[in-house]
C-alpha cells in the first residue's frame, strides 16, 4: 500500500476493492486524523465516531450524503458557524433530504417516517416478504447459475419496498429500471464529477400524484398512511414533504440492502462449512447477518460538519471541520472487537456495529433491512441443496476477482455470479 499522506480515499480507484489496510492504518496513527487531500477529519475509532453520531448540538448533517463534494457556498470561518450553515442550507446538494436534516426539523420529519415504519407494518410486510422472495426465486434458480446482485438482491429488496409503501403494480418495473440506472454510482463516485442535483427527483414526479390522490380519495393502504400523517405538534406536512420521506425510503432503503445481501451470500456461496451450519441452523442467521454489517458495512460512513470549535477523542476540531464517521472502520475498531478482521458468525457482540449509524440518524429502516437480508438467505437455503461462486466468471478459490462499486459512500459487489443445485423436492 503506497504512503498514507499519498492515498486519496476519496479518489483513488486501489481503496475500493479493498479500503481497510487504509482505515486501518488511520486509526493505528490516531483515530480521529485529518486527511491531506480534501481537508476531510476520518474518524476511525468507533468511541470517537459514538461521541460525534450522538452530538447532534455540535455536529451538523447538512452534508451528511456529500461530504467534502463540491464544496461548502461559502468560506465557513470563525469558532462558530451555526448561523453561516441555516444561512446558505438551502444551496447544498440533498439539502431536502431526512439525512441531511438537523433537529428539530429533522425530528419531525423522521415521525412522518416512523408512521409508515411501524412494528406492525413490518410485520404485515415480513409475512410478504417469504412470498416475493419465491417469485423472484422462480426466475433466479431456473438456469442452475445466476447474477446474486441483478437477478435476486436487487429485484427482491426492490418488490419489498415497493409492498411497504405500497406502489401500484403497474409501475413498479417502471422504476426499476430508472433505480438500475442510477444505482451503486453517482453519490459517492470516486471520479471527478460532483453532484448537482438529487437522483431522488425522478420519484417526486411520481410519488406527488400518488400522495395528492390519497388525500383526495383515502383507501386502506400504505399510501394514505402516510399521505395522511400529521408531525407531531399536529400540522399537516406539505405534499413535497411526504414525498421526501417516500421517496427517500424507496431508493436508500434498496441500495444499501442490495449490497448487504452481496456481501451475505459471497460469503455463503465462499464457506461451505458456514453454509451448511446455517443450512442445519437457521436461528443463526440473524446473528449471521449481523456479523455481515460489521465486516462488510453497506455503507462505508458518514458525513458531519462541525458547527462550533470542539475537540474529539481529544484531538481539535475547529468550527467549519468536514468530519467523516467511517463506519467500516468503527466497526473493526480492536477496543471493542477482538480480531476484528476476521468473520465470525458466532460473535457474541456483533450487533454492536454501528452499520446504521447512531444516535438521532440511526437508520430508521434497520429493521425493515434485517428481516430483507433473513428471509432473503433462508429462501435461497430452503430452495437450493448447494450454493457456489461460479469459477468461470470470478475466478478460482484462492485468487477470486470481484469488483466493487466505485464510490466512497457505499460498499458493495457490482456483479455476484453463483451456481446453485436445486433442492431435492424441487429437482424432481
Amino acid at each position: 500500500m503506497k504512503d498514507l499522506e499519498a492515498l486519496d480515499f476519496f479518489r483513488d480507484e486501489e481503496l475500493v476493492a479493498d479500503p481497510y489496510p487504509y482505515f486501518e492504518a488511520l486509526r493505528g496513527k490516531c483515530p480521529v486524523q485529518r486527511e491531506p487531500h480534501h481537508d476531510v477529519m476520518m474518524v476511525t475509532g468507533y468511541d470517537e465516531a459514538l461521541q460525534v453520531y450522538n452530538d447532534t448540538d455540535t455536529f451538523s448533517s447538512c452534508i451528511s450524503v456529500t461530504g467534502p463534494f463540491p464544496g461548502f457556498p461559502v468560506p465557513l470561518e470563525g469558532d462558530d458557524v451555526s448561523e453561516l450553515i441555516e444561512r446558505h442550507r438551502g444551496e447544498l446538494p440533498m439539502n431536502d433530504q431526512l439525512p441531511t436534516l438537523d433537529p428539530p426539523l429533522h425530528t419531525a420529519h423522521r415521525a412522518l417516517l416512523m408512521r409508515l415504519i411501524t412494528p406492525k407494518r413490518l410485520k404485515e410486510n415480513e409475512a410478504s416478504m417469504w412470498r416475493l422472495a419465491d417469485r423472484v426465486l422462480d426466475d433466479f434458480l431456473a438456469d442452475g447459475e445466476g447474477d446474486a446482485i441483478d437477478g435476486f438482491a436487487g429485484p427482491f429488496t426492490l418488490l419489498v419496498i415497493a409492498d411497504l409503501l405500497g406502489m401500484p403494480e403497474q409501475d413498479r418495473d417502471e422504476f426499476a429500471r430508472t433505480l438500475r440506472r442510477a444505482s451503486g454510482g453517482g453519490i459517492g463516485g470516486t471520479g471527478d464529477e460532483t453532484l448537482a442535483h438529487s437522483p431522488l427527483e425522478f420519484l417526486y414526479e411520481r410519488f406527488v400524484p400518488y400522495i395528492e390522490d390519497r388525500r383526495r380519495e383515502p383507501r386502506d393502504d400504505v399510501l394514505t398512511g402516510l399521505a395522511t400523517a400529521t408531525f407531531p405538534d399536529g400540522s399537516v406536512p406539505e405534499v413535497e414533504d411526504v414525498v421526501r420521506v417516500a421517496a427517500n425510503v424507496f431508493a436508500a432503503g434498496q441500495e444499501t440492502t442490495v449490497r448487504l445481501l452481496g456481501a451475505a451470500l459471497k460469503q455463503i456461496a465462499e464457506d461451505p462449512d458456514l453454509q451448511r451450519t446455517l443450512r442445519s441452523e437457521r436461528d443463526r442467521i440473524s446473528n449471521f447477518v449481523e456479523e455481515t454489517l460489521r465486516v462488510e458495512s453497506p455503507i462505508k460512513g458518514d458525513f458531519r460538519l462541525a458547527r462550533v470549535s470542539t475537540t474529539v477523542g481529544g484531538v481539535d476540531v475547529p468550527a467549519g471541520t468536514i468530519l467523516m464517521l467511517v463506519n467500516a472502520a468503527a466497526n473493526r475498531d480492536p477496543r471493542h472487537f477482538d480480531d476484528p478482521a476476521a468473520f465470525d458468525p458466532s460473535r457474541k457482540n456483533a450487533r454492536r456495529h454501528i452499520a446504521f449509524g447512531r444516535g438521532a440518524h440511526t437508520c430508521p429502516g434497520a429493521p425493515l433491512a434485517r428481516a430483507e437480508a433473513r428471509v432473503g438467505i433462508e429462501r435461497l437455503l430452503d430452495r437450493t441443496a448447494d450454493i457456489r461462486v461460479s469459477e468461470r466468471r470470478h475466478g478460482p478459490a484462492g485468487e477470486r476477482r470481484y469488483r466493487y462499486v466505485p464510490t466512497h459512500i457505499l460498499r458493495g459487489l457490482t456483479h455476484l455470479t453463483l451456481e446453485f443445485t436445486p433442492a431435492a423436492d424441487e429437482a424432481r
